[in-house]
Parts: C-alpha cells; sequence; structure tokens
C-alpha cells in the first residue's frame, strides 16, 4: 500500500510516541514510576547542574502562570512568609524540596509541563544507560522507520517528553537502536502539540512543504490541528476501539 493516496507528496514523516510508537502502558507504568520514586533524591544531587538549573528555572516561571496551581498552593511546603488563608509566595529560586512537591502535582494530573518532561528525561537517562530501562517499541516500528528511509523520507518525532528522553527511548529500544533512521527529535519547546502554530514551525524546522508532511498520532486533537497547518494525517489505533476522528485510521505501521 502507498503512503498516502499519491506517495511522491510525502518528503517526511512525523511520529508521535505515546500510543504509536510505543504502548501507553510503558509511559504510565514504567517510565513514570520510575522517576517518580527517583525525584527528590535526583533534584537534591543535581539542582546545581547547568540543565537541571535551567529546567527549575523554567518550572518556576510555568508556577507563576499556573492559575490552577495557584489555587491549590497548600499542596506545596509552607514558607515563613505565607499566613493563613494566603497565597503561597513563588521562592526565590525553587529548592528541591519545593520543586518535588510542584513536579508529583504535575505527574498527578499527567501536565504536559516542558520543565517536568526536561527532569524526567534526565532522570531517565541513568536508566536507560545502565540498561535497567528499554524503550518499548512496536514490532512494526522498525521495518517502517527502515522503508521509509530506504524510500528517501525524513523521519521526525514529535512528542511531549524531552528531545533528550526520545533519543534515549529509540536508542535503547526493544528493537534495537532506531537512532539512525530518526533525522529529527522534537518537543514541546516548539509549541503545544494541539496548537497549528506547532505544525507550522515544525514543517519550517524541517525545512519541508506542510502538504508533504505525514503526522501520525493517536490523538485526533493533535492531528486536527497538523491538518489545519497543511499536514497530512493518520490515526493510529493500537488495539483500541477507534475514536471518532476525520483522519484515516491505521492500526499498524504495516500498512503504510
Amino acid at each position: 500500500m502507498s503512503l498516502v493516496g499519491d506517495i511522491d507528496t510525502v518528503r517526511g514523516v512525523v511520529l508521535d510516541i505515546e500510543g504509536t510508537t510505543t504502548p501507553v502502558s510503558f509511559v504510565y507504568d514504567v517510565l513514570f514510576p520510575y522517576a517518580r520514586e527517583r525525584l527528590g533524591r535526583f533534584l537534591a544531587s543535581h539542582q546545581d547542574g547547568d540543565t537541571i538549573r535551567d529546567a527549575l528555572e523554567l518550572l518556576q516561571s510555568e508556577w507563576l502562570a499556573d492559575t490552577e496551581a495557584q489555587a491549590d498552593a497548600g499542596h506545596l511546603v509552607s514558607h515563613p512568609e505565607r499566613s493563613e488563608g494566603s497565597a503561597l509566595p513563588a521562592p526565590p529560586p525553587f529548592d528541591s524540596s519545593y520543586a518535588s512537591q510542584y513536579l508529583e502535582w504535575l505527574m498527578d494530573r499527567d501536565r504536559k509541563s516542558t520543565a517536568l518532561k526536561i527532569i524526567q528525561g534526565e532522570i531517565w537517562r541513568g536508566g536507560f544507560e545502565s540498561g535497567v530501562l528499554r524503550g518499548d517499541v512496536y514490532a512494526d516500528v522498525r521495518p517502517a522507520l527502515e522503508r521509509w528511509r530506504a524510500a528517501g523520507r525524513l523521519i521526525a518525532i514529535y512528542s511531549s517528553g524531552s528531545a533528550a528522553a526520545q533519543r534515549l527511548l529509540f536508542g535503547h529500544s526493544t528493537r534495537g537502536d532506531l537512532t539512525p533512521f530518526i533525522n529529527a527529535y522534537i518537543d514541546t519547546n516548539i509549541g503545544h502539540k494541539r496548537s497549528t502554530d506547532s505544525y507550522t514551525a515544525i514543517a519550517r524546522a524541517l525545512e519541508i512543504h506542510t502538504n508533504a508532511l505525514l503526522f501520525i498520532s493517536d490523538v485526533d486533537a493533535e492531528l486536527v490541528a497538523a491538518r489545519d497547518a497543511g499536514f497530512q494525517t493518520r490515526l493510529c489505533v493500537r488495539g483500541d476501539a477507534a475514536p471518532p476522528s476525520t483522519s484515516k485510521i491505521i492500526c499498524s505501521f504495516d500498512e503504510l
């Protein structure tokens, strides 16, 4: 089967991860608990490093803009200057204990915080590099990547997980090292996955016109945003009943 109606029009394939290349269960049952268990210790020992220090500064700015978190400030540690019933002032800057509690609050709500994803990715790095973690990837993914690259197509990943975490997952996967097949790793630093502007920015970064890019995801709202930017789209359904979608549906990359 051809990749799309006119196979010559597709010059690049952009892939979501969770529910598309990788089972949702691996993310929620393996990666998230691994990061949560190590979060406090990791922050305490790494908060002076450039990557984590920058992530904590971003986290603080996210908290200041987070009206839901501000309204639920009781989830954070108390500061001496806070009086009963008053708003919790932002720490200058976040210390590891304060940050850890806000990060856990974000994880409880599955919030797509860029700062959270950076910190999670740095925690996962140790797991992947030690061999404790291996990225669970569906069996049809590697053959598809090989097929698309052999046809001269660019392959990019676009996920809410940090670009560093994406490289780790595909570099230490159950299907071997898949990074030689992947040209670009894109995270939400470029924009929210349900924003049309994000897909316009991706096309610009990849230097490929939007109508020559195919985006594959298991989330219809993301596909709508991509299609509004001019992308071709496919809804990836892995074993569950297909939700309503205006995108064509695939159940395996073998169909492309």
